[in-house]
């Protein structure tokens, strides 16, 4: 660990809470409908698509109406993605020859990126055609971010609405999000990214020869639009296989800290755009307080783990850390830091091998996203990820001092209870039955490269980035196959929508409450009391599920016992 380094991360997280303020009040002046810096272009477009699509952007949904819509829309992004992806071959824009993607996997990437998982069980580059990463991967990009966001503020709504039965428009929230916040960013976001030497074209793939005179392909395309949205809407999913340790993908240092900078900067926005709504900013600040606890812990555990190497690199007196599956342009603490964000933020797009990490380097991964991606988080994910633990903070809060849960003048009762364990049981029930299940079955098994412990962690790690909709590999896992595509599928389908319909329930019930004034006997939640018992309560419920992940190792491999003599 150097002092270069610690600066480096100092700077990237002062950064980010540097840009938290004024891009909370933006966007809070969105999905308020008031008028913003950008209204003279974009309001016309915006009113032209409601007229088209037939949608009265003042007419509010109740929230099982708003959850409909949200679903209905989904099907339609699944079909038309899968579909795509299927008849890709007789399509135009496919200069390298694609052929259609098997059914099988097709299913398993329509529905991760549906997700907004983005879990990649292909190479980018030799599967999928210029119209199918624009038109179809690129598309979704933008759109499960949106609803991402759209879900997050329909919750702020809850909280901050009294006596009301409604949460906002979907179809709306889902088109000013995308006309508002995403494309302005993205537009200039590419722009940048071409300027670094990331490739936007249309060109076929070009042939070179090597210096010794072999003829090599080098694959180009549409990358800086998709890997612009893959950033900001933390999606993960790279127009290349290598991902963000692509030359094409993440050519420089500067491009490097950018796309580190934007996986997190609309989620630490979307806690100010809480505060704002509720009317008490200082409720958003506590929250990314307890989001920076967590994540500057991961950090710091991490880049130790990472600069301190292995014993065995250390017994042949080889300093300097573990750079095995480093990028050596940007070093451990870049890559360390890269790691970390990503698995807090949903985002899997790393400029490492999670799989080549210390084993303490890569616990931190795998518990950022068994904690349900809550650490700042994916977009509007984190945030609704979070106020989960909230409310069941308070309600430990308030048995506590004595007296009725309230948070932000809403009473936290037992249906807002059960809605947010509801929500937050289901992720371990899918990746560590999962992971039983893939560790005792013989096809399953045939996938994993590394038998033993490092092999049940690849399996327990795809599980857990796909319940998580996270996108990222801990690699070592051959996934596509028959078992791995359609069981991942059912991971990333229940982790984001079986989360989503019980927080769009708990926000129904609390905006049809009445507001509840302060008093003496209300816990406080906007200082550092209320932080730690937030991280404390977030630490104890997600041991309850990372513990019995590693109590699992005995319990499967006395199953595959009894397998192996009964068959």
């Amino acid at each position: 660990m150097t002092l270069i380094g610690w600066l480096q991360i100092a700077l990237y997280c002062a950064i980010v809470v540097a840009l938290t303020r004024p891009l909370g009040g933006y966007i809070t002046r969105v999905f308020s409908g008031e008028r913003t810096i950008l209204s003279p272009i974009l309001q016309p477009i915006e009113i032209g698509i409601y007229r088209i699509s037939g949608v009265d952007e003042k007419r509010e949904q109740h929230w099982l109406t708003y959850t409909i819509a949200m679903l209905l829309f989904h099907v339609t992004g699944f079909l038309a993605l899968y579909t795509l992806m299927r008849v890709q071959d007789v399509l135009p824009f496919n200069p390298a020859g694609q052929s259609a993607v098997a059914p099988d996997l097709a299913l398993n990437t329509a529905i991760s990126f549906i997700t907004n998982t983005n879990w990649q069980n292909y190479g980018g580059e030799s599967t999928m055609s210029y119209l199918t990463q624009m038109v179809g991967l690129t598309h979704q990009n933008f759109l499960s971010a949106a609803t991402g966001i759209a879900i997050a503020v329909a919750l702020i709504r809850g909280f901050s609405r009294a006596s009301m039965k409604t949460l906002g428009n979907f179809w709306v929230d889902v088109t000013r999000c995308t006309l508002y916040v995403l494309l302005p960013i993205c537009v200039v976001y590419a722009l940048f990214l071409v300027w670094q030497g990331i490739p936007q074209t249309l060109g076929p793939y070009i042939e070179a020869t090597t210096l010794e005179g072999a003829k090599q392909t080098i694959a180009v395309g549409p990358v800086a639009s998709q890997v612009a949205i893959k950033m900001l809407g933390t999606n993960g999913g790279g127009f290349f296989n290598a991902n963000a340790a692509h030359p094409f993908e993440n050519p420089t240092a500067l491009s490097n800290f950018v796309q580190m900078l934007t996986i997190l900067l609309l989620g630490a926005a979307l806690t100010n755009v809480f505060g704002r709504m509720v009317g008490n900013e200082k409720q958003g600040w506590a929250i990314l307080g307890a989001m920076g606890v967590l994540f500057i812990a991961g950090v710091a555990i991490t880049y130790w783990a990472e600069a301190s190497g292995t014993t065995a690199l250390n017994a042949l007196g080889l300093t300097g850390g573990n750079m095995e599956g480093k990028e050596v342009r940007f070093g451990i603490v870049a890559s360390a830091l890269f790691s970390v964000i990503t698995t807090a933020a949903s985002c899997g797009a790393v400029n490492a091998m999670h799989d080549s990490f210390t084993a303490i380097g890569g616990m931190i991964p795998l518990i950022n996203m068994q904690l349900g991606e809550i650490v700042i988080g994916g977009v509007g994910a984190g945030l609704y990820g979070m106020l989960l633990f909230v409310v069941l903070a308070i309600f430990i809060a308030g048995l506590m001092v004595g007296r009725t849960p309230e948070y932000v003048g809403k009473k936290i009762e037992s249906h807002e209870v059960k809605m947010a364990m509801l929500a937050i049981l289901v992720l371990p029930l899918m990746y560590l039955g999962w992971t039983a299940v893939a560790v005792v079955m013989p096809s399953a098994v045939a996938s994993m490269a590394n038998p033993g412990p490092h092999g049940f962690t690849e399996v327990l790690y795809a599980f857990t980035s796909a319940t998580g909709n996270n996108g990222s590999a801990f690699a070592g896992l051959s996934g596509n196959t028959m078992f791995y595509n359609l069981t991942l599928a059912l991971s990333m389908f229940v982790g984001r929508f079986f989360m989503i319909v019980p927080a769009m329930a708990l926000a129904g019930s609390l905006s049809e409450k009445k507001r509840v004034p302060p008093s003496s006997g209300t816990f406080p939640t906007t200082g550092g009391l209320f932080i730690g018992l937030l991280v404390s309560v977030i630490l104890i419920i997600g041991g309850l599920t990372f513990f019995p992940a590693l109590a699992l190792g005995p319990i499967v491999e006395h199953l595959a016992m009894i397998s192996n003599n009964l068959f």
